[in-house]
């Protein structure tokens, strides 16, 4: 597991609670001691909730090897979750084909590059696909699984495997931008943005009124869950790859956050504040 932040701590908990043993690193090492005690207390809370045993936890967590040197990483599957800059998922998808035997896996967590562009580094494109979770990874039922160009059918078969064993419904998606989730959630985001941008009303009332007919978050709470500055960084990245369309264009208020530095619950503040404990 590759990146140790929100998407990476969550995804390593799936897996180790499935029974594989996961080497999770970052660039920043304290990120990935961080990480391991985020997942080590979000499993006692389970236990106290009656969720799992003691013995499970235990289990769970002793499946999880932080590791500080990528060197390291030779595995049989390994999961990009970084940033989303294209030279640095493509930085390390080329180092991690270099270290690794041809029957590894390699896959990206990518919210929004297309798969064909972060295999063109690659000299082994048919072992690489996308792989999105989505956030928060241990509740989240749904995984896509996207298929580039020169992906292999056996590599689609194994990911679709791999899916079902961590208790998880995958989906096959083409490779376009966005996907499917967030092709469609990212209208969600950009003309809620838009609304306050534009002064109908405030982003309290967009949230507290699509809670009341159904969502269980408002798009503003969702994103300082996912991280603005992530949000953001899928809603550019799309904006480009589709060619400036419109419907995509990123938002000011956005950007200015971004700027800032609030980036939701992880930074304290986002559109929202959270006390630090």
């Amino acid at each position: 597991m590759i990146g140790a932040g929100t998407m990476g701590q969550g995804i390593a908990k799936v897996c180790a609670q499935a029974g594989y043993p996961v080497m999770l690193y970052d660039i920043q090492a304290d990120l990935t001691k961080t990480a391991i005690a985020a997942i080590r207390k979000n499993l006692e809370v389970a236990v106290s909730k009656n969720k799992i045993s003691t013995l499970q936890k235990d289990e769970a967590i002793g499946r999880i090897q932080g590791v500080g040197d990528f060197r390291q990483l030779q595995v049989d599957l390994a999961i990009e979750a970084v940033i989303e800059k294209l030279d640095v998922k493509q930085k390390i998808l080329s180092e991690l084909e270099k270290i690794n035997a041809m029957d590894c896996l390699l896959v990206s967590n990518t919210s929004s590059f297309p798969i064909t562009q972060l295999a063109s580094v690659l000299k082994h494109k048919e072992r690489f696909a996308g792989l999105h979770f989505f956030n928060p990874a241990p509740v989240m039922k749904l995984v896509e699984i996207i298929r580039g160009a020169a992906t292999s059918d056996l590599t689609i078969k194994v990911l679709s495997a791999f899916a079902e064993s961590i208790s998880k419904t995958s989906v096959m998606a083409s490779d376009s931008p966005g996907f499917i989730v967030n092709r469609v959630a990212r209208l969600f985001y950009t003309e809620s943005l838009k609304i306050v941008e534009d002064g109908v009303t405030d982003f309290e009332t967009v949230d507290n009124l699509l809670k009341s007919s159904g969502f269980k978050m408002g798009p503003f709470q969702l994103m300082d869950l996912i991280g603005v500055e992530t949000n953001f960084a899928v809603t550019t990245s799309m904006y480009n790859a589709f060619y400036q369309d419109p419907k995509f264009r990123p938002s000011r208020i956005q950007q200015q956050k971004v700027d800032a530095g609030h980036h939701g619950r992880k930074s304290g503040k986002g559109f929202y504040e959270y006390p630090q404990s």
